[in-house]
């Protein structure tokens, strides 16, 4: 019996051995560049066997069959790679693979959402990306071009004459964005009059767009949004010469001419990029009545940007760029803008700044940043009727400095969190003065802002944001304090929510639009402060669910973004009357609270890098407690006034082959309320017009040629904007025109050609 009970035994181990021996593990570590991959999926195509990677990129698949396998690699923002693996029993195979870039934005290397570089579906800031490759296949050669096509933001022109624009976040004006260049704030509020219009998109490596409150570390005028310019770092050494012809409804041409050069030393630690650009834009006069509707533009854009690394430890960035710029509307433009019948002349000279130092510490984990920008814009103009003396001089200059100490906790309270803490100030004088018109702004203001920031990974899954910012305006007797909150829940590798609380001020002072003079019936709009204007504040909330998933031919997601914004003592503007010249006098004064509330629905799809679709529109709602009497004419509102409840965009791109690309692009723009002054002929009485809704349509070819023996691309272009020409047909006619009626697209329908020769 003892021996049949061991014959059982020992066929039972000689049977089970085999089984132990048949598997196999295949582990390694998944990298772009020199940069792990975290929540890279690695699978073994049609099999059961596939794990993400870790934070540090790493993976095992464990206890696998042997046998061959295709080993499939996706990741968001990344091309999908398959090897081939021959698995043996009791073996190990060790991998380490690099996935290329995708033409994707999803899941880029992003600063602005914590000054820290985050991987973008692991902020706890919800961050979109605008890079130059959306630039390129929408034909925008300018900042403000560009920035329609992102969700939530809408770009407008203000003045049929002078063509001032202003950015629109989740409904909210110009002046309540912070724009940022480099993550500096030295684009003023002077400079936001036309300066988003005056950066050319071959400065710009991409865009970070911020929506809602998000990090104290940006200013307390992040209320609707932050916008973050970051200008080309060089990482190569190369070159590119690039120009684009436009006509524009067949009656006038603008030019641009682009060069860049990046070089970059062999130890790779100096660079620098030097950028430049010019602009000749003819007027365009779009109901024949001898005055422009798109001003005559000539602009000379030089600048560079530069990095230093001294030791492992220190970089340093030195930036700088000058604008020179010239546009003039109205009519007679050959002429000087006081003898036209009606002109509007702007003559700008700008400098721009910025210094950057980051040190790593010898002791672990802590770095500090020490930086500094400043501007200088000088800017000669005119505006006037009837060859009036309505000359004008601007003066206005910033500076702003600061520091800044990181230090990160690796174990905190279970968890990985990194501390930021500083202080800086920002300084700006604005003079504008037209003396004819008793008109003056003599300006100086001083705000200083100490912050704390924690940003904990608690878990793996969970992020929390929190920080305070303490704010000191010379404005304001008392400090004001802003704190804001976020939140990130992962949901596997596919899913993140998020939720941010941010307050915010305005301080009273004369912003952007305030130093924009109007014609409206035959005299000119003068914006007045009241002296008894007092600090505007705000509570923010957003909610998002951000959807993102990877196979091997295909990236797809879609966000869910939900806001709620409510503005105390709300600067409104208010018409209280005409001056001993017959001019309009607007008054910016507090009206009553009120509430911007809405959501914006994102969508987007890449195919096997053939095919891609991006796409965006929000439906909101803007409203004061109280109407505001915008005339004396008209019963008030309670609506904002040139806010549309409805706008988005799409771009899709198509790659059928690697050298053609062609691309449809659109923004649309829903019905919106728009204030009309009368005077202008057939205009007797102050109105409010209810727009009409506007899709503005693009197409764009492109085809690239490799010449031989020089190893250089050269592309091809051409295109049409605004195809179906949805453009305003009701334009005031002549010098007594309200200039500031004005809506819809910001140009007709416009053929285009480009040629771009040593592409980088």
């Amino acid at each position: 019996m003892k021996y049949k009970l061991l014959l059982v035994f020992t066929c039972l181990i000689i049977n089970v051995l085999p089984v132990h021996a048949q598997y196999a593990t295949v582990s390694g570590s998944i990298k772009s560049g020199t940069e792990a991959i975290p929540f890279a999926t690695v699978l073994l195509k049609n099999t059961s066997w596939g794990s993400p990677t870790d934070d540090l990129g790493n993976f095992e698949l464990a206890k696998v069959k042997p046998g061959k396998y295709d080993l499939l690699v996706t990741a968001l923002g990344y091309k999908p790679i398959v090897r081939k693996v021959e698995l043996y029993p009791d073996s190990v195979v060790v991998l380490h693979l690099k996935l290329l870039s995708a033409t994707s934005s999803l899941n880029e290397v992003v600063v602005t959402g914590t000054r820290t570089q985050r991987r973008r579906l692991e902020s706890p800031v919800a961050v979109n990306v605008l890079d130059s490759r959306t630039f390129n296949i929408t034909q925008s050669n300018t900042l403000s071009e560009g920035l329609c096509f992102q969700p939530g933001l809408r770009m407008e022109t203000d003045c049929q004459t002078c063509n001032y624009s202003q950015l629109r976040m989740n409904g909210l004006g110009g002046a309540y964005s912070q724009v940022l260049v480099n993550s500096r704030p030295i684009f003023n509020s002077l400079m936001s009059l036309y300066g988003l219009e005056q950066i050319p998109a071959n400065m710009i490596e991409r865009v970070e767009v911020v929506r809602g409150g998000g990090s104290v570390l940006y200013g307390s005028s992040a209320i609707a949004g932050t916008v973050n310019i970051i200008t080309k770092e060089p990482d190569a050494s190369t070159f590119s010469i690039s120009s684009n012809t436009s006509l524009i409804d067949g009656k006038a041409l603008d030019n641009f001419v682009n060069a860049n050069v990046n070089t970059v030393n062999e130890e790779r630690t100096a660079g620098v990029s030097f950028f430049a650009s010019h602009r000749d834009k003819e007027a365009y006069d779009a109901n024949s009545d001898g005055f422009s509707e798109l001003a005559e533009l000539k602009n000379n854009s030089f600048g560079f940007n530069s990095f230093f690394r001294p030791t492992e430890q220190d970089k340093v960035d030195i930036n700088g760029w000058s604008i020179y710029e010239e546009r003039k509307g109205g009519t007679r433009l050959d002429e000087p803008a006081d003898r036209a019948d009606q002109s509007e002349y702007r003559l700008h000279n700008i400098l721009v700044g910025g210094f950057n130092w980051d040190h790593a510490l010898q002791k672990p984990n802590a770095s500090y940043s020490v930086y500094a920008s400043a501007q200088n814009t000088k800017r000669t103009h005119y505006t006037g009727i009837d060859q009036s003396d309505g000359w004008g001089k601007t003066k206005n200059h910033s500076v702003q400095g600061g520091f800044q100490f990181n230090y990160t906790s690796p174990l905190f309270l279970g968890g990985k969190n990194t501390f930021t803490t500083g202080a800086e100030h920002q300084y700006d004088y604005t003079f504008d003065e037209i003396p004819a018109y008793t008109y003056l702004i003599d300006q100086r203001t001083n705000l200083t802002g100490v912050f704390l920031q924690s940003d904990w990974e608690v878990t793996p899954d969970l992020t929390i944001l929190s920080g305070v910012r303490a704010n000191k305006h010379n404005n304001v007797d008392q400090i004001i304090l802003t704190p804001r909150l976020s939140a990130l829940y992962k949901l596997g590798n596919t899913t993140q929510i998020r939720a941010s609380f941010a307050q915010g001020f305005k301080a009273p002072q004369a912003f952007e639009t305030d130093m924009h003079i109007a014609f409206a019936g035959g005299g000119i709009s003068l914006v007045n402060i009241d002296p008894n204007l007092k600090e505007e504040t705000s509570d923010s909330y957003n909610l998002s669910v951000d959807y993102n998933k990877a196979s091997e031919h295909m990236i797809y997601g879609f966000t869910l973004d939900g806001f709620y914004t409510r503005l105390h003592d709300a600067f409104v503007l208010e018409e209280i009357g005409t001056d001993a010249q017959g001019n309009q006098q607007l008054l910016r004064k507090n009206g009553s609270n009120s509430t911007v509330k809405g959501i914006t629905v994102e969508g987007r799809l890449n195919y096997d890098q053939k095919a891609q679709i991006e796409t965006g529109i929000t439906f909101q709602q803007s409203t004061y407690d109280a109407p505001v009497a915008w005339s004396s004419e008209v019963a008030g509102t309670r609506n904002y006034l040139r806010t549309p409840n409805t706008y988005g965009y799409y771009v899709l791109t198509l790659w059928p082959e690697s050298k053609f690309t062609a691309s449809i692009s659109g923004v649309l723009t829903g019905p919106m309320q728009v204030p009309h002054f009368g005077g202008a002929p057939g205009v007797t009485e102050d109105e409010i017009f209810t727009s009409p809704t506007f899709v503005e349509n693009n197409i764009r070819l492109a085809y690239r040629f490799t010449i031989k023996g020089i190893n250089q691309d050269l592309q091809l272009s051409t295109g049409i904007q605004n195809v179906f020409n949805a453009y305003q047909t009701d334009f005031d006619q002549g010098k007594y025109r309200d200039s500031n009626y004005v809506y819809g697209p910001a140009r007709p329908r416009t053929v285009f050609f480009g040629l771009k020769f040593g592409l980088q």
